[in-house]
């Protein structure tokens, strides 16, 4: 005997959709170089830094410079093989088969002539502190190779860049440079296993990294966090998650929740603010009460919170906390339960009212659970 709930589900449909990236300065991009070539011209300590820089990342580095200076003389012997020192200025014919440019220009006269010159080759440029001729900028990095992290301001305040560096250097374990290659390994073997099974995986993976960041992931680390997945395939609850009006009072297991979903149903009262914490790929489906005027053909049995569950994916059920709502979601609740699918509830935080007593805190607001009353 299956047992449904009064609901219907459609997909999101907005007009006009809302904003779902906020305004960016910058589109921060990671380059791949390995074996590219890349044109660097000046002789100065920071023509020197941008080369290795670039060299570091797998480019083959041509540098043009009359009067090299020692730094940069120091740099290229370091280099060796990877980078090419030429005592001479630079040619418009130099930017042939490039992918990238980097000037370090005396005078805005110049970096208008190496600008132009790599841009008519097809080349994007970079001009040091001459903003006004760059197509892109280079940010304060944090370094945990294969993990890599860029922090820009967009030319605004570079030292602020630097500071939040500086920050998050304290916070980024080296070990998590090991964790990365243990990803970029093991990849091809987890996504074959298919997507359901690979976001499950990778959720493991990092709860796994973070808590042993200091140690070398090795083949071990790998079976046990297949087993892991493979024990978790069938028993992954739906959650249901009681939206708060202001997304700051969100938990963090709640956050955690939107973070993992497969898929997300959601109240017409949840705001999109909300919604945003949900992972990009999840898929967002609209819940409302069965209305003839309102059904939506598509929705069919296989679209249920049971079925979905069931089927593997990682359902978060958003419910507003109006009254309708709760009450609507506990027939849901106990619908699974009935059909043996398993939900966990993450209750929504609300501040105390002013004036009452009590002292600072938070009281919990949610669905009562009606199957075990």
């Amino acid at each position: 005997m299956s047992i449904e709930f009064p609901v219907t589900l459609s997909l999101i449909r907005s007009d006009p959709p809302p904003a779902r990236i906020a305004p960016l300065a910058r589109l921060p991009v990671f380059l791949k170089l390995d074996g590219r070539r890349a044109v660097v011209a000046g002789a100065s300590a920071a023509a020197g830094w941008k080369a290795e820089l670039l060299a570091a990342a797998g480019a083959h580095v041509d540098v043009y410079a009359p009067d090299p200076s020692a730094e940069l003389l120091t740099i290229a012997s370091g280099v060796r093989g990877v980078l090419n020192l030429h005592a001479r200025p630079w040619a418009p014919a130099d930017f042939a088969n490039a992918a990238i440019a980097v000037g370090a220009c005396d005078d805005d006269g110049e970096a208008a002539r190496f600008a132009a010159a790599a841009r008519a080759a097809g080349v994007p440029v970079n001009v040091i502190d001459r903003p006004a001729f760059c197509d892109f900028a280079f940010g304060a990095i944090v370094n945990r190779s294969p993990l890599v992290i860029g922090v820009s301001t967009d030319g605004a305040a570079p030292v602020f860049a630097q500071a939040i560096r500086a920050r998050l250097e304290t916070l980024i374990p080296h070990g998590f440079a090991r964790w990365a290659e243990a990803a970029a390994r093991w990849r091809p073997h987890v996504q074959a296993l298919g997507r359901g099974f690979a976001a499950r995986f990778w959720e493991k993976f990092a709860a796994r990294a973070v808590a042993h960041a200091h140690m070398s992931p090795n083949e071990g680390d790998l079976q046990a966090l297949l087993a892991a997945t493979n024990g978790d395939r069938a028993t992954a609850p739906a959650t249901v998650v009681v939206a708060p009006d202001d997304p700051e009072l969100l938990t963090l297991r709640a956050v955690r929740a939107l973070q993992s979903a497969d898929v997300v149903l959601f109240d017409r009262e949840v705001g999109a603010a909300i919604l945003d914490f949900a992972r990009r790929e999840a898929r967002r489906m609209l819940v409302g009460p069965t209305d003839p005027l309102a059904v939506n053909k598509r929705a069919t049995h296989e679209t249920s919170m049971i079925a979905l569950v069931r089927a593997g994916r990682r359902v978060v059920r958003l419910v507003s906390g109006q009254a309708a709502s709760i009450a609507r979601t506990e027939e849901e609740i106990a619908a699974c339960r009935a059909a043996g699918v398993m939900v966990e509830m993450v209750p929504q935080l609300i501040p105390p009212p002013q004036g009452e007593g009590g002292g600072p805190g938070y009281q919990q607001s949610g669905i009562r659970d009606r199957s075990s009353a």
